[in-house]
């Protein structure tokens, strides 16, 4: 008998597929999910196991409180940050996040580690979003010892609340020292914001290169990007 989460366990593993294929981790590195806010659930990578062996099969449901409710294997370490994010964002704040991802691309986690915010130096940027992409404090010690996933989640959003920022509009940051997430309408969805945030950390650290003072896009010019392709009049593509 066919389970009532076969549909969204397919969708995690298609998801999980991408990372590897749009070389944002290499060998067990990084997990995406996806939720079902009907059900309360989301279907996640398994803990340590290489891309080439997942199957559909292989995602783990559990539910917003991290409880196994389907699967043989563990999930993914990053599982209860996951939980806060679905908590505070989908659930409590409404935003439109049907999966997230967790990667350890090297550009963005080279930003992290570096523990700088990516500044919005283009229009390539602005056409994802209209901040730079911002970057947490280190967890303090407390934090790491009383449940560090967990932590990992509550320091996200205290930074997004800090920092006046709706996830529904930047769909990405950076936990310092550690690298990047990402999140979106989407598993799908939210992978393309890993592979925009690895370009834009990447176009940020090449322009710094060419030019040390190199300054942020004007804010008109964030402006024009960032509407025409997400405003209310917008008029980028089909």
């Amino acid at each position: 008998m066919a389970s009532i989460y076969q549909s969204l366990k397919e969708e995690a593993y298609a998801a999980n597929m991408q990372i590897p294929q749009q070389h944002l981790a290499i060998y067990t590195w990084g997990n995406v999910s996806a939720f079902d806010p009907d059900k309360a659930v989301f279907a996640i990578k398994p803990s340590g196991v290489p891309y080439p062996e997942l199957t559909a099969e292989s995602m783990v449901i559990v539910d917003l409180d991290g409880k196994i409710v389907e699967g043989k294997l563990k999930p993914s370490s990053d599982t209860k940050t996951h939980c806060v994010l679905y908590r505070e964002f989908a659930v409590s704040s409404h935003a439109n996040i049907r999966g997230i991802v967790h990667t350890h691309s090297p550009y963005a986690v080279a930003w992290a580690q570096a523990q700088r915010p990516v500044p919005l130096f283009g229009t390539t940027h602005a056409d994802h979003i209209q901040t730079e992409v911002p970057c947490t404090p280190y967890l303090s010690e407390e934090m790491v010892k009383k449940d560090y996933e967990t932590e990992t989640g509550n320091a996200i959003v205290k930074h997004f609340h800090e920092k006046q920022l709706n996830p529904d509009e930047v769909n990405m940051v950076l936990v310092a020292g550690h690298g990047p997430f990402t999140w979106g309408k989407t598993p799908d969805y939210a992978v393309y914001n890993a592979a925009v945030l690895e370009e834009v950390s990447k176009m940020a650290l090449c322009t710094l290169q060419i030019r040390s003072d190199a300054t942020p896009l004007p804010q008109y010019i964030i402006d024009k990007h960032y509407q025409r392709k997400h405003g209310p009049n917008a008029y980028y593509g089909q």
